[in-house]
């Protein structure tokens, strides 16, 4: 049995699940997600938990379970607390800025990189160098994240470039020199 597939995720007081066969709705303060989950899982509603349970023994029905139960999770966790990643822009005249929406990157190009943040996640600036993520869909905020850290991924030599907040660049020496 999948160990996180077997746990039970809790509801929130605030927050309402709909089931209606293989399709999830879960509403929140936070706003609404729905998915529509593989026909190998189905989901038994126990007051305030939720089991996700596998129809058969099968490999693809064992690999779906856990899978079905974190994304479940993760809808309830987003739309009561929503989630949030924070990137770090490190180097000389790198800088960030939000005109509207739209994130404005100078980190060494020609041009100014813009990125338009897709539907239900925000962008902020902190500080010119701290970028922040946030959004009800983790998938979507974790990909929105990776496609900024993208544009100018850390080099390992000076470590100049878009990292996530926290994330260790191990560095290269250089060239060794005339002696």
């Amino acid at each position: 049995m999948s160990r996180i597939g077997k746990r039970p995720v809790s509801v929130p007081k605030n927050v309402t699940v709909t089931i209606d066969g293989q399709a999830v709705s879960v509403k929140g303060p936070k706003g609404e997600l729905s998915r529509v989950f593989p026909k190998e899982v189905s989901f038994d509603r126990d007051g305030e938990t939720i089991l996700v349970k596998r129809h058969d023994e099968s490999r693809v029905s064992r690999a779906r379970h856990g899978l079905s139960r974190t994304l479940l999770f993760n809808m309830v966790e987003g739309v009561s607390n929503g989630f949030e990643r924070r990137l770090e822009i490190q180097g000389v005249g790198y800088r960030a800025q939000v005109k509207g929406k739209t994130l404005v990157l100078n980190v060494g190009y020609s041009q100014p990189i813009e990125i338009e943040p897709p539907e239900g996640v925000e962008l902020a600036v902190e500080n010119n160098t701290n970028v922040i993520v946030k959004g009800i869909n983790k998938e979507v905020v974790g990909n929105t994240a990776a496609k900024i850290r993208g544009v100018r991924p850390p080099e390992v030599y000076k470590g100049k470039g878009i990292r996530y907040a926290g994330e260790q660049v191990r560095r290269k020496a250089g060239k060794a020199g005339k002696k």
